[in-house]
């Protein structure tokens, strides 16, 4: 069964958003980049109480200086509030130009596990570590049925292993660790 919430944030309508409107979940992942998790996919849920909606079409068309004006109200949506909200507008127009603004058609129309990788990394914004999460989460969260998970899910803990809070605090220390490990080895 289809997760009824993600627990990303702390707060349950931040997290129901991420799972009821898909466009709020591939936001809170472009956005999950130097800030907390919990900044990271709260996000969505306050752009979509300054804009009114989360419709890719409408935020690709936006005027980019009007965006980034809602990026900076504060309390700001971002740490780096320009960058992201161009990244934000970039992954909409995306979603919109591709998918015709529904962001479902990613993996719904994906061929296969291995495709569906691709078009996550075809997307702005969206690196190998944030399409690596956003794969787990879709096929252990959103239980998407498709051919090859295993050729391309990752072999360490993600975004796609939390399922509740204490996941959440468990899973930020793994990956603070890996980090370390990451950057005594470099």
């Amino acid at each position: 069964m289809k997760a009824d919430r993600l627990y990303f944030t702390g707060d349950a309508k931040a997290d129901a958003l991420l799972v009821d409107e898909p466009m709020a979940l591939l936001i809170g992942f472009v956005l999950d980049q130097q800030v907390t998790v919990q900044k990271a996919f709260s996000g969505p849920l306050e752009l979509s109480r300054r804009l009114g909606t989360l419709q890719a079409g409408r935020i690709a068309t936006m005027d980019p200086a009007r965006l980034e004006d809602v990026f900076r109200e504060r309390p700001a949506l971002h740490r780096f509030p320009g960058s992201m909200s161009r990244r934000t507008q970039e992954l909409c127009a995306a979603v919109s130009e591709h998918y015709g603004g529904d962001p479902t058609r990613i993996w719904s129309e994906a061929e296969d596990a291995s495709d569906l990788r691709r078009r996550l990394l075809e997307l702005p914004g969206m690196g190998k570590m944030k399409a690596d999460g956003l794969l787990a989460v879709l096929a252990t969260r959103f239980e998407i049925d498709l051919d090859g998970w295993d050729a391309v899910l990752p072999d360490h803990p993600t975004l796609g292993d939390v399922d509740s809070e204490e996941a959440l605090a468990s899973y930020q220390a793994a990956k603070r660790a890996r980090k370390a490990t990451q950057r005594t080895q470099a």
